[in-house]
């Protein structure tokens, strides 16, 4: 391995820890605790290493939100796969969906409440971001109904998810009606 190769490398390396720890002590403690000093100091990097790979919080939260959308879209493919039938996909997206947006909130914000510096819906939007919503699409354009935009009728799906995982971890949906809320959503959006 050649030098250059190793730098390479040790670079790449850094740059894991950096978004992995930014990760974790958004999950402990929320990203307003997230600060290129705290990150320093639990890397064990000084700030201007952590400058060397992203020029602030804003690039560090697109990070966690480009790997956020690669586990997503696994997630919701996983659990589509093992689903039998579109109305059975389509409950399998909804709860793999608002699973991983329950399980992982800072990398939830991250994806869709803070900015990240990343584009969405544009030509410039980068691949995590559109193979994520290909993931959605892939099950729900098959249930979109006859004259209906695949991609607008996943968009106001995805939208109508957003908001239950939103209004959940918020606390203003009582949890105990979340299956019936995923079932309401299939049966009057969805064309199964």
């Amino acid at each position: 391995m050649s030098v250059q190769e190793r730098k390479q490398r040790e670079r790449a390396e850094r740059e894991r820890l950096i978004v992995a720890t930014a990760r974790e002590l958004a999950e402990q403690q929320g990203w307003d605790a997230v600060t290129t000093r705290r990150l320093a100091e639990r890397i064990e990097y000084s700030q201007p290493v952590l400058y060397s790979h992203f020029r602030g919080k804003r690039e560090i939260i697109g990070a966690v939100a480009l790997e956020g959308a690669t586990e997503m879209a696994a997630a919701i493919r996983a659990a589509t796969a093992a689903a039998a039938g579109p109305r059975a996909r389509v409950t399998a997206l909804a709860r793999a969906y608002l699973d991983f947006a329950a399980h992982n909130p800072a990398v939830y914000d991250a994806l869709f409440q803070l900015d990240g510096g990343l584009a969405f819906a544009h030509e410039d939007t980068p691949e995590p971001l559109k193979d994520a919503f290909a993931a959605l699409l892939e099950s729900l354009g098959e249930v979109a109904g006859d004259g209906v935009h695949p991609g607008v009728f996943t968009e106001t799906f995805w939208a109508a998810l957003h908001g239950l995982a939103t209004l959940t971890r918020a606390g203003r949906l009582p949890p105990e009606y979340a299956g019936q809320r995923v079932e309401l959503l299939v049966d009057r959006l969805a064309v199964v």
